[in-house]
């Protein structure tokens, strides 16, 4: 099995691609969501989160609130680095145990971070989603309620999209209407199947 690496930046279309590669019977796996599994009381992530950012951060169930945890860590690099070295070799480890479980040949790996956390160098292909800018700060604004000036400060957090280019192997283009993104995918997923995913690692 030859798992792909998925990335992109926040709100340029990751879910969108990661669906329409779904719909054609590919496992996709979700970094943010085994993240937020290992912020789970009981689980690896949440002690250590907890212990570093204090109980303020917790629901009135004792459980991590993400809602307050982002409040904490977004408009303060420091802290967003802080949490990311706890969850991410965690997220890497966790994410390594279900591909090697998984006899599904079409896989991939979605992971907003992939690049900045140096997961990417564990796949011989990474697909990029990419977007414009303005489209990125309107799509954030409208899915997360926030302000123009707020979407920016989440967008300028991660690596820009222009410089993940050099990083990835395929790119999807998702500026463009969903059809003209899902003929993207269907010829990436026609060239995966011909390449990655007939060849074992």
């Amino acid at each position: 099995m030859t798992p792909v690496g998925l990335t992109g930046g926040i709100a340029s279309g990751k879910s969108t691609v990661c669906r329409l590669f779904a719909a054609k019977g590919c496992t996709v796996i979700d970094a943010d969501l085994v993240a937020h599994e290992l912020l789970l009381p009981g689980r690896p992530g949440y002690e250590p989160v907890v212990s570093a950012f204090g109980p303020g951060i917790l629901g009135d169930s004792g459980e991590i609130d993400r809602g307050k945890l982002g409040a904490e860590v977004f408009g303060n690099p420091s802290k967003l680095g802080q949490l990311n070295r706890l969850l991410h070799p965690e997220v890497i480890r966790t994410i390594q145990g279900r591909l090697q479980a998984l006899k599904q040949v079409r896989t991939l790996v979605d992971a907003s971070l992939m690049i900045e956390s140096g997961f990417h160098q564990h796949f011989r292909r990474l697909v990029l989603v990419v977007c414009t800018l303005e489209q990125q700060v309107e799509r954030l604004m409208a899915r997360n309620r926030l302000t123009e000036e707020q979407a920016r400060q989440r967008i300028a957090l991660q690596m820009p999209l222009a410089e993940k280019r050099a990083f990835a192997t395929d790119i999807v283009d998702n500026s463009g209407t969903e059809e003209q993104t899902r003929m993207q995918v269907d010829a990436l997923f026609e060239d995966l199947e011909r390449t990655a995913w007939t060849t074992s690692r």
